[in-house]
């Protein structure tokens, strides 16, 4: 057989070994029987609550065992198809199924790289925070760029973005901003961007044409769902109104519809400025507050809460897990996996996917080239 053809076949039944690791095939067989036998039973209904949740469970597992046996399925045919191409010199069937192989190729790796998003909440929607570190306009314009390149990287796969609290900088950016993404395995995509980010450029706010360094955090913490319980004492909020700026009107300017909690032995922080009702806010700060407590606990689980609080509060040299340079040289480098992007625009433009595949990849141990591939 054409040895282009048997490197792809190893390519291929390496990403999927990984897969089927990953998915933990044989369990994951069994779980699937046992939602297929729960999805006929008549009352599984009577909790429609709980009936979604294990249908959307089911949901994914099938997307996931179906689709690795009708890959495998698709590479058996495609080297049977070459090896009687081959036997009837038929060069251009042979050609094509080659390129098939290129695709399954593709489709492996993005697949294994998905079954990466086993965490316990990997599944949810997500809230990203960017704060601006040191350094007034210039890092509030940095965090507002950060912010940007999230939007767009969610638009790019088709996520709901909404803007759920914003304080503007004096002259330009942002100080801070929280978004709300909504779509598939949200959280699981974007938990690995939680950190510290740094951009080297020529100021465009001052004449000296000197390079500027600045620094934003990233903070990412999942939706939590009605069946995930987490309860507060009263005693210990603290509770503050306040007049929203931006977007809205009078109506928001004249009345105190902001509202922030404030969790007192944790020092966890949740404000919405999002509607102009202050009774709406609280509920939307009251589902950040409790999602950001569910984040600690799975932090504190992995045993990595304390690096992650650390590097929220110092926002700065040393603490960084991304580079940004767009002087004197075009690079965005990743110091955690090391993979380099030589199109800070595009980066910056949301093309972020092979960052996080290569973040995913490593906290399981894969290599660079492993992960590399994109996450589409």
């Amino acid at each position: 057989m054409r040895a282009d053809a048997l490197q792809l076949q190893e390519q291929i039944t390496a990403s999927v070994s990984l897969l089927r690791r990953h998915l933990d095939w044989d369990a994951s067989l069994i779980r699937l029987a046992e939602l297929n036998a729960k999805a006929e039973d008549p009352t599984l209904w009577n909790d429609a609550t709980e009936a979604q949740r294990l249908m959307r469970e089911r949901g994914r597992l099938v997307e996931q065992v179906e689709g690795v046996q009708r890959l495998e399925q698709s590479v058996k045919d495609a080297l049977e198809l070459i090896e009687m191409a081959e036997a009837e010199s038929d060069a251009d069937t042979a050609d094509a199924a080659v390129a098939d192989l290129v695709t399954f190729a593709t489709e492996a790796k993005r697949r294994e790289i998905e079954s990466l998003l086993s965490g316990e909440a990997d599944h949810n929607d997500a809230y990203i925070e960017v704060n601006a570190g040191a350094g007034g306009t210039e890092a509030q314009d940095w965090a507002e760029m950060l912010m940007r390149m999230y939007m767009r990287w969610a638009e790019r796969r088709g996520y709901k973005v909404v803007l759920t609290e914003q304080s503007e900088g004096e002259e330009a950016g942002i100080k801070s901003a929280t978004l709300q993404v909504t779509g598939p395995s949200a959280f699981g995509w974007l938990k690995t961007e939680t950190g510290v980010h740094r951009l080297v450029r020529i100021s465009p706010f001052g004449g000296n044409d000197k390079r500027q360094t600045s620094f934003a955090s990233v903070y990412v913490y999942p939706v939590i769902d009605d069946k995930i319980e987490i309860e507060i004492n009263p005693a210990d909020l603290k509770t503050d109104t306040f007049r929203a700026s931006g977007a809205g009107g009078q109506h928001v300017n004249k009345t105190e519809s902001g509202v922030r909690f404030t969790h007192l032995p944790t020092g966890v922080v949740a404000a919405s400025t999002q509607d102009r009702s202050q009774h709406r806010n609280r509920v939307i700060a009251m589902d950040m507050l409790k999602a950001r407590l569910y984040e600690l606990e799975l932090r504190k689980r992995e045993a990595i809460s304390d690096g992650i609080e650390a590097g929220k509060t110092d926002i700065g040299w040393g603490h960084q897990i991304r580079n940004y340079v767009l002087q004197p040289y075009q690079l965005v480098k990743d110091l955690r996996s090391g993979l380099e992007k030589g199109n800070p625009t595009a980066v910056l433009d949301g093309d972020i996917d092979d960052f996080m595949a290569a973040a995913l990849a490593a906290r399981v141990g894969n290599t660079r080239s492993d992960a590399s591939a994109s996450a589409r």
